[in-house]
């Protein structure tokens, strides 16, 4: 993952991969991450028209992306960065607003426990004060390569 301050933003850094024709980068954008406490982490999209559903708010679909990623965000840099390969074992999310393609949308997860093999993770899809869904997920960590191998 790409994880660089961002010039002009205090606080942010870039949170991308380096496959700029991949789901991330192709289907969410230019994404934007920050610490919020030792527990936290607040992923950043701006939606554009791109984004949007027939009614033209923003999609549950690309909602439900941003906040799969937020899932790896968060471990990612509050455990250990090597969680970036690991997989989702489950997502539940509650749609209570709806999105605007206006403001950025921000996933604020919580890393709850971490065991050997899971993360498990809660949060806050928001826009400003906007409530737009709440959600908890579980992921699964990557296998790590013993001493001497490859993957």
């Amino acid at each position: 993952m790409i994880h660089e301050p961002v010039p002009g933003e205090p606080g942010w850094h870039t949170w991308a991969t380096p496959l700029t024709t991949g789901f991330n980068s192709v289907v969410l954008g230019d994404l934007r991450v920050r610490t919020e406490g030792e527990r936290s982490v607040r992923l950043r999209m701006h939606p554009g028209s791109h984004h949007s559903n027939l009614g033209g708010a923003l999609h549950g679909g690309v909602a439900m992306a941003l906040i799969d990623v937020s899932l790896f965000a968060a471990p990612s840099i509050l455990i250990d960065k090597r969680l970036v390969g690991g997989v989702t074992v489950d997502l539940s999310c509650q749609f209570i607003g709806s999105g605007s393609l206006t403001d950025p949308a921000d996933a604020v997860t919580e890393v709850l426990r971490e065991t050997g093999r899971l993360v498990f993770q809660r949060g806050l899809l928001m826009q400003g004060e906007h409530l737009v869904a709440s959600y908890t997920g579980t992921i699964r960590k990557p296998s790590l390569p013993q001493s001497g191998q490859t993957r």
